[in-house]
């Protein structure tokens, strides 16, 4: 993996092209439960040392003003999810897969073919296999970069319900996303 790592940090390969790859590698197979534990770690004892103290203010601001915050990520929702929890935001992120997502959609096709008696059953199996979940590597929709986030944030929210549209960006795979705001930030900077 370094010899890719230098090629994005020289600019050949986009962080959006190289986070896939990564992930795939540090999560495939893992035990969800214990990987759930770790982003939890993560989001409580990392994620804050790392927070800018103006956004943190800014942050703070907004929750007081009242306003819908939502954070928006390719990051993953491994510690991202609960750290939005801790905070109290909404969140829209890049997703990990797990085996548990085939074993539901199992569930389905299972509750419209078969007879009641063999269904409680193989519930009762499946229930089981999605206690013991693993990551697949891959993620539920795609990497959440560049015009993804813009796109799924206008598919969740009706922007015109909102007087004004904030967004804050710190890389240009944020700039779509700023494209759709009001008042939007690259690095603290006011862009418009």
């Amino acid at each position: 993996m370094s010899p890719l790592y230098l090629l994005y940090k020289m600019g050949v390969i986009p962080a959006r092209k190289l986070r896939p790859f990564v992930s795939y590698c540090a999560f495939a197979g893992r035990d969800k439960q214990e990987v759930e534990r770790l982003g939890v770690e993560y989001a409580t004892k990392i994620i804050p040392r790392y927070l800018r103290p103006e956004m943190q203010h800014t942050l703070k601001q907004h929750q007081a003003e009242g306003t819908s915050i939502v954070v928006v990520s390719a990051s993953l929702d491994l510690y991202l999810k609960p750290w939005c929890q801790i905070m109290g935001l909404e969140l829209i992120c890049s997703e990990m897969a797990t085996k548990q997502i085939a074993k539901q959609e199992q569930m389905q096709a299972l509750n419209q073919e078969l007879k009641q008696e063999l269904k409680q059953e193989l519930k009762q199996e499946l229930n089981q296999e999605l206690k013991n979940s693993r990551y697949t590597g891959f993620y539920v929709a795609g990497d959440c970069s560049c015009e993804v986030k813009a796109s799924k944030v206008s598919e969740r929210f009706n922007l015109t319900d909102y007087s004004c549209i904030y967004a804050y960006g710190d890389t240009k795979e944020d700039l779509a996303m700023l494209a759709i705001a009001d008042k939007a930030y690259m690095q603290g900077v006011r862009q418009y």
